[in-house]
């Protein structure tokens, strides 16, 4: 029976090699001539923790990293912006940015209820952190794939692992 996965994967040297364009990028910049601004990456917990004077440049350094993401054709929708800032020491702001990687349940819920919405006959399954797709013909698969790009689940998707 013929299958494939939809999973949602950054791959770790392109995030990498955007986040050191970024801090080149705001290095170089003149308004950030005398800033202690620092952005660092966490491999191990996919975070990006950036460390600033203030709310503005701390909007000019995520908008260097979406720029960036954008030039590395890295979807900006991995991207998890929705923890506030908060102060560290003096007047420097730190915030930390979340990576999105793999699916989690509530999307993967989203995304099954959809595919058993459009009629088509096929069985999503979850599996950790990613859906396995099954049906009897090819075209059914092709179809739910169109239909999965068609919606916005907030999150960057990947088709990967079709099988005959």
């Amino acid at each position: 029976m013929p299958t494939f996965d939809i999973v949602s994967k950054i791959d770790a040297q392109t995030l990498d090699n955007a986040i050191n364009n970024a801090k080149k990028e705001i290095l170089n910049r003149y308004d950030f001539h005398d800033s202690k601004s620092s952005i660092e990456l966490d491999k191990k917990n996919n975070t990006v923790t950036v460390i600033t004077e203030n709310d503005m440049r701390l909007k000019a350094i995520i908008d260097a990293m979406i720029s960036r993401f954008v030039k590395q054709h890295l979807d900006p929708k991995a991207i998890d912006l929705e923890k506030p800032f908060y102060s560290v020491t003096g007047n420097m702001i730190r915030k930390d940015i979340l990576i999105k990687e793999g699916i989690d349940q509530q999307t993967a819920k989203k995304i099954v209820k959809k595919i058993k919405d459009s009629g088509l006959k096929v069985q999503a399954s979850m599996m950790d952190d990613q859906l396995r797709v099954q049906g009897k013909k090819i075209d059914d698969l092709q179809a739910v794939i169109s239909l999965c790009r068609s919606d916005d689940f907030g999150q960057p998707l990947q088709y990967i692992n079709m099988r005959n």
